[in-house]
């Protein structure tokens, strides 16, 4: 019963996130180029806004005990129960910039663990969906992960995890991309990491690292890579 309920609120959730990215859509211009620091965090704050609230109430209503998480650039963590993990605008730097990698998220985590996800991208009309123990699936279909074995011929990919980050975390950026680039057959650095794993989930690319825990940017890829067979760890081969 309990994944009956699942899958029906997963319906739910990809019927909402499809509506916000709409919002997203009408707001989007290929010409934009923010001239500074301030009008770009200026239009950030102002995408954020212009979905937040409606995800919000939206998601709240289809799980009213399910709690809240604001800060998407937080990790660690979470408290028992259930929480609503949403970037409202999924690559928002981009959407502000006039590239088209952007769309919106929602992930249902329960007691710390990842339910399921909703990733959509508007502008292609794509959608990646992902729900624990149910499979992954790429606009319906199954996902099933790359079935290369040797990193030689492997894509794999990185990138920040936020801005500013600190100098450690910087020096071991640089080392590990400066070991793929000696290894694998080529390297992407890009921002959002969500969609990178949607990549790795959907076979199109091999591997996927980040130096940095931002809970938002990676749980729902994480779950649709797990989903479609692939294989999650933190950077010592531990679980994740």
């Amino acid at each position: 019963m309990s994944d009956i309920i699942d899958q029906q609120l997963l319906a739910g959730t990809e019927i909402i996130v499809r509506a916000a990215a709409d919002v997203l859509v009408r707001r989007f211009r290929r010409s934009a180029r923010p001239a500074d620091l301030d009008q770009l965090l200026a239009e950030i704050h102002e995408n954020d806004d212009a979905t937040v609230s409606m995800l919000r109430e939206a998601l709240t209503s289809l799980r009213p005990s399910a709690g809240w998480i604001d800060d998407e650039e937080e990790g660690g963590a979470l408290p028992p129960g259930e929480w609503w993990l949403v970037d409202p605008v999924e690559g928002n730097v981009n959407h502000i910039h006039g590239m088209t990698e952007w769309g919106g998220t929602a992930t249902l985590v329960r007691d710390d663990a990842p339910v399921l996800a909703v990733v959509h991208l508007p502008l292609s009309n794509d959608t990646y969906t992902a729900f624990a123990g149910g499979g992954a699936f790429f606009n319906g279909e199954p996902m099933n992960v790359s079935a290369k074995q040797q990193l030689s011929a492997a894509l794999v990919a990185t990138g920040q995890a936020k801005p500013r980050g600190d100098a450690e975390t910087y020096r071991r950026i640089g080392a590990s991309v400066t070991a793929m680039l000696q290894t694998s057959l080529l390297v992407r650095l890009s921002v959002p990491a969500t969609l990178l794993l949607t990549e790795v989930a959907a076979g199109r690319m091999d591997v996927f690292w980040q130096h940095s825990q931002v809970r938002a940017w990676l749980l729902a890829g994480a779950l649709m890579v797990a989903e479609a067979g692939g294989i999650v760890t933190d950077t010592h081969g531990r679980p994740w």
